[in-house]
């Protein structure tokens, strides 16, 4: 949810502005390669209507190719990578895994303030600011693993004027010397973001707010590179909250509280494991995006319905809060109920008809139309109308037994019988003579309407609640009433 609310704030502001919405796949750390993900999230934006104007996926255009994998195999990286070296901004570094942790644990047990690899701490290690220069040469020539990391600044103050939070500011001895480029040949998130952005001319990263530690790294490497007149702007999203307390909400805590986290059902390749998607659980995609919008944005006034057009005129992100944004599955029941209420009872009828026919029902189109336009306002999801109406298709087997020890004696046993036998006898029917049926037959056994007419469309469709009740025995029709009556007339007085 955390990234298709990310894409989708890009997405409002690039059309808003006129600009282009891209899509690149960043697939730097191959240890952490997910097959299957590329296409999952291609699926997840189709699926939203959140389209790129070119990328993977959705079509090439000037800054192809999209796939920072395949951007590698180019050189696109290794020459600014040498470029920072020569420039002094940047290092090779030998040490090895045992090297490093052997450092960190060095550190901890003296209790140092920091044990990572930094303006202090590269002095001890194998570099190439602490090696002689031939030593260096010759260990480049040889092939030992190296990892180039940026020669982070000993006490600078790095600003960075963020759009949702302001002046950030970070001094340069809070900050490691993080790697750049790594022993595999892959730049890393740092080096190849930097570098795309530039070469892809894109002008604002809006991203989550776990990436504004890295924020002063990033605007060293576009003074360092010579781009700090064209660096992008950024805004720093708040963080998706948990429902039922504080800290960023999790897969764990959809499991845990029964709601999806994920656009669409995702299976594990490693473990198997099975989470739900909004789609299969019978989602609107607008609806989604709905949600998902208002999830950190406020619009100006008090509209909570929007369209993807909509979203595109209101959007702001003056109007994103830093404040983190607590996540409500009740709600998000609600906004999808209203957008299947903004359905048409032909539309849902078209979206219930798989159900309808895996079930081996059969019924024409107009006679589903109408059954869905007497259960719109009841459902939260189109797979919720069989639960709700099954029994337009099909006659009660068994009937709410509540309402029958409540309701049923002689007068209401007199009612049924004299209410049937009205419907047999009539000759016009629809619901506003039934109703009046329902009326005369109150008035003939000498009870209330109150008293009855839950009873009476129990005997018709065996459940306590549901639509309009004279609607309901319109649609069904004289003869259908008439065969139910009689027959939950025959089961209850048995």
């Amino acid at each position: 949810m955390g990234g298709v609310r990310t894409a989708l704030y890009n997405y409002l502001f690039a059309k808003q502005n006129g600009g282009d919405f891209l899509l690149r796949i960043e697939d730097t750390d191959q240890a952490r390669f997910v097959p299957g993900a590329e296409a999952y999230i291609i699926e997840s934006l189709k699926w939203c209507g959140i389209c790129a104007d070119e990328g993977v996926g959705f079509g090439d255009g000037p800054h192809s190719p999209y796939r920072q994998s395949e951007r590698k195999e180019k050189g696109i990286y290794a020459q600014y990578s040498d470029q920072l070296i020569k420039s002094g901004h940047a290092y090779y570094a030998f040490d090895t895994p045992e090297e490093l942790e052997e450092m960190r644990k060095r550190l901890e047990a003296a209790k140092a303030k920091s044990s990572s690899y930094n303006a202090i701490t590269r002095q001890h290690m194998k570099n190439s600011l602490t090696l002689p220069e031939d030593e260096v040469q010759k260990r480049l020539a040889s092939g030992n693993p190296y990892v180039v990391r940026i020669k982070m600044p000993r006490n600078e103050e790095v600003k960075l004027k963020d759009i949702i939070r302001g002046w950030v500011v970070v001094n340069t001895a809070e900050l490691d010397d993080k790697v750049l480029f790594k022993s595999d040949g892959m730049p890393t998130y740092h080096l190849a973001n930097v570098v795309d952005d530039y070469l892809m001319q894109i002008t604002h990263v809006i991203r989550g707010e776990e990436w504004l530690p890295s924020a002063p790294l990033h605007i060293l490497l576009y003074r360092y590179l010579g781009w700090e007149n064209v660096m992008p702007e950024f805004a720093h999203l708040p963080l998706l909250l948990k429902p039922d307390g504080n800290g960023k909400l999790s897969k764990r805590d959809g499991d845990r509280l029964g709601f999806p986290v994920f656009p669409l059902e995702w299976k594990d390749p490693a473990s198997g494991e099975i989470s739900s998607g909004y789609r299969e659980k019978g989602y609107f995609p607008d609806a989604f995006i709905n949600v998902l919008a208002l999830l950190g944005w406020h619009s100006s006034g008090n509209q909570e319905i929007f369209s993807l057009e909509e979203l595109i005129k209101e959007f702001s992100l003056e109007r994103v809060s830093k404040a983190g944004a607590k996540f409500d599955p009740v709600k998000t029941l609600w906004f999808n109920q209203q957008y299947l209420r903004k359905q048409s009872p032909e539309q849902l009828a078209d979206l219930w008809q798989p159900e309808l026919n895996n079930k081996g029902v059969k019924a024409d189109k107009a006679y589903t139309t109408e059954v869905c336009r007497l259960l719109q306002e009841k459902a939260h999801f189109v797979t919720e109308l069989w639960s709700l109406g099954s029994y337009f298709y099909q006659a009660p087997e068994s009937y709410d037994a509540e309402v029958i020890k409540k309701r049923w004696n002689e007068k209401s046993e007199a009612f049924i019988v004299t209410i049937t036998t009205a419907f047999r006898n009539s000759t016009t029917f629809n619901a506003a003579s039934a109703e009046e049926m329902f009326k005369s037959a109150c008035e003939t056994v000498g009870v209330k309407t109150g008293e009855v007419m839950q009873l009476f469309r129990v005997c018709l469709s065996g459940a306590a609640g549901g639509p309009a009740l004279f609607e309901m025995a319109a649609l069904f029709g004289k003869d259908v009433c008439v065969q139910r009556l009689e027959k939950a007339l025959a089961i209850i007085k048995s």
